[in-house]
């Protein structure tokens, strides 16, 4: 085998990797961003009805086809910049490699306990709040223009930033590894068409920022105090205070667990 002939496949292995990665991330996006499912849906039933227009010789329907179709790129650029931009930026904002540091099972478990100590405090005394727990994908569009606490979490701090007469009440929280980043962010709400009407701006931020990343949003009711989850796009309504520990603490682990210097001792089988 010549070395014309290794790099060739080489090349064609490389072409195929990159065409790959391109599909699975088009593919992740349209399953979490539900304005760009509904662009591609809207792209799908017009190339549909061109089909059948041609099928059946409907001549005007289908001259006006053509010109959607010619004109149709152009107008999606300009009609939906903001999804296309919120598209590419995921794509960017993605890390390959572990960007933030990896809690240790103590610090994992100290940081669920402040969080819950001060949700209980929150639910209980009906004061709406919105933490959102940044995970692979990164949250830096929405950390930039927040006010920056670089704070360890504790449950007094957390119930002092959301008091109805904080200044930084209005907006979320962004942690990131086990600090508080910063406070009174604004998140894009969500425009999903099924979300129930009934929810406020906090339930459909929460909801906006776990459908263009990964992050994990908590939401407490200010009108009920119920307490809800959004991630992976969804979000699971007013849980009980057990589901929701339950939720956060398994959302909360790592991918893979790493052991350093870990000697099993015989009989710990």
């Amino acid at each position: 085998m010549t070395l014309t002939t290794i790099w060739n496949v080489v090349t064609k292995i490389l072409d195929i990797s990159i065409v790959w990665l391109l599909v699975y991330s088009i593919l992740k996006n349209f399953k979490n961003n539900v304005k760009m499912g509904l662009i591609i849906k809207g792209i799908i039933f017009i190339l549909i009805i061109k089909y059948i227009s041609n099928l059946l010789n409907l001549y005007t329907m289908g001259l006006l086809l053509e010109y959607v179709i010619m004109w149709g790129p152009l107008a999606i650029i300009i009609i939906f910049q903001p999804e296309i931009r919120t598209f590419l930026e995921s794509i960017g904002r993605t890390k390959l490699l572990g960007r933030h540091k990896v809690l240790s099972v103590d610090e994992r478990e100290k940081m669920i306990i402040s969080i819950m100590d001060a949700i209980e405090y929150l639910k209980r005394s009906k004061i709406g709040a919105l933490i959102v727990i940044e995970r692979d994908v990164t949250l830096q569009e929405y950390i930039e223009p927040a006010t920056k606490i670089y704070a360890e979490i504790s449950a007094p701090l957390l119930e002092t930033i959301f008091f109805p007469n904080s200044a930084l009440h209005d907006g979320g929280i962004i942690i990131q590894g086990n600090k508080i980043t910063c406070a009174g962010a604004v998140f894009k709400t969500s425009m999903n068409p099924k979300v129930n009407k009934k929810l406020g701006t906090r339930h459909r931020a929460a909801l906006g920022v776990a459908e263009e990343s990964d992050a994990l949003a908590l939401i407490v009711s200010e009108e009920t105090g119920r307490i809800s989850l959004a991630f992976d796009g969804k979000l699971r309504y007013n849980l009980t205070l057990e589901e929701f520990k339950n939720t956060l603490t398994e959302e909360l682990k790592p991918k893979s667990d790493v052991f350093y210097g870990a000697d099993v001792e015989e009989g710990d089988n």
